[in-house]
């Protein structure tokens, strides 16, 4: 197990979603939904723009999609981004729409912040060369040479920058702070303090990022060591999180502040044979997320929902606790009706994309294949709820009913396929 105290603690406080999903991913389709509560997937909006993104919906949000910020800021509320996710500040992106105040903290994983190490000495290839990847190496080696205690590492720089955010937002309230870390995304090179808490004794090359597809590119050994990094990153956020809720209790913002936290997907460390995030590998290491609501007086803490909750349900839940009407109507739903004991309206099931894939589950199954219906996999959750037997081939009228009913359903027609 991962040691993760504060993370642990919250929950013990907070209403925790068993069955999260992101409607779409990766990174910036996820936080597209998060921060207009409008779906991402299936892609249709700017398809010649669609054709020539990264993945099928990496691209702005949408000029006529107001953000969950824009709409605070209209309503009075200071509103305030802190984050190292790169991504977002890369032109034309500009999720900074509706932040009075925002600070983009650089040199995460391949942002241009210095320039990249022309070339790096024998050692260092052999210690951080293990995927051949040398650019992208050379390139976050040099945006973090200058690191020297752990406050340089890039979760302490953020939850320290959001905590000096917080006491000053806590002056002018009513506030919405997003803090949004990187970590424990890869590059996973957590001080071994940390790393040795999982893994003791290891001399070879350092798997601290990898390939998206097999994991057949490593040894056992390999494979072990990389798990070992993630889980030490996830432990060193964990520490600086606890840091930053230290902070909330010695300000006293427990008692009238709803806190909302969640990731937008998850990584492969070859539990089905695969690392990264490969966008045919959706299997619940990528698909499902930690998502969990504080209510103030502390309201279903402790408890779990099985409803089917999302990244695009985060700004119609904050609003709706907060009495605050939306622009426009959004896909998501609010949650927080949960917290007083109230249900949201039904979901039976839910479906996700990620570029030319698509996903869905109900109660009993998941699927996942092709967004033209080939290359089907299905999983009966109540026989084996890690997806670890496909039973597609026997289960033809269900594949086929997963994938008409709900992909098209929610989709409102074929897919496009551009």
């Amino acid at each position: 197990w991962i040691e993760t105290p504060n993370l642990d603690a919250l929950a013990g406080e907070s209403l925790r979603f068993e069955r999260a999903y992101p409607e779409s991913l990766p990174t910036i389709c996820a936080r597209r939904a998060i921060h207009t509560g409008t779906r991402t997937w299936p892609f249709r909006d700017r398809p010649s723009e669609q054709e020539s993104a990264p993945t099928y919906g990496w691209l702005p949000i949408p000029a006529d999609q107001p953000t969950l910020a824009e709409t605070l800021e209209a309503a009075g509320y200071q509103t305030v981004l802190v984050t190292d996710t790169y991504h977002q500040f890369r032109s034309p992106m500009d999720f900074s729409r509706g932040f009075k105040v925002y600070d983009w903290i650089r040199g995460q994983e391949n942002d241009r912040y210095k320039p990249p190490l022309p070339t790096v000495d024998e050692e260092t290839q052999e210690r951080y060369l293990v995927h051949g990847e040398a650019r992208k190496a050379r390139q976050y080696l040099a945006n973090t040479s200058y690191r020297e205690t752990e406050e340089d590492w890039f979760a302490p720089r953020v939850f320290l920058r959001a905590t000096q955010l917080l006491e000053g937002a806590s002056r002018r309230e009513p506030f919405f702070l997003v803090v949004d870390c990187y970590d424990p995304h890869e590059p996973w090179d957590p001080p071994e303090k940390y790393t040795s808490l999982y893994d003791d004794g290891y001399s070879g090359p350092e798997p601290f990022t990898s390939l998206y597809g097999s994991d057949d590119y490593l040894t056992d050994r390999q494979l072990q060591r990389m798990r070992a990094l993630y889980a030490g990153e996830v432990t060193m956020v964990d520490r600086w999180l606890g840091r930053f809720l230290d902070k909330m209790e010695e300000l006293n913002l427990f008692e009238n502040t709803i806190l909302v936290l969640l990731s937008d997907h998850g990584h492969a460390l070859g539990e089905h044979g695969y690392t990264g995030k490969p966008a045919y590998a959706l299997w619940p290491e990528l698909t499902d997320i930690p998502f969990m609501i504080r209510h103030p007086d502390g309201k279903r803490g402790g408890s779990s929902s099985d409803f089917f909750a999302s990244t695009q349900d985060v700004a119609p839940t904050i609003l709706g606790f907060l009495g605050v009407e939306p622009e426009q109507p959004m896909d998501g739903q609010d949650l927080s009706v949960l917290l007083e004991d109230k249900d949201p309206d039904p979901r039976a099931h839910f479906t996700l994309g990620y570029g030319k894939f698509v996903w869905a589950r109900d109660d009993r199954y998941a699927m996942f294949g092709r967004n033209d219906g080939t290359e089907a996999r299905l999983y009966d959750l109540s026989a084996a709820p890690e997806m670890n037997s496909d039973v597609a081939g026997a289960n033809q009228r269900v594949v086929k009913r997963m994938f008409d009913e709900y992909v098209i359903g929610d989709a409102g027609g074929p897919l496009p396929v551009y």
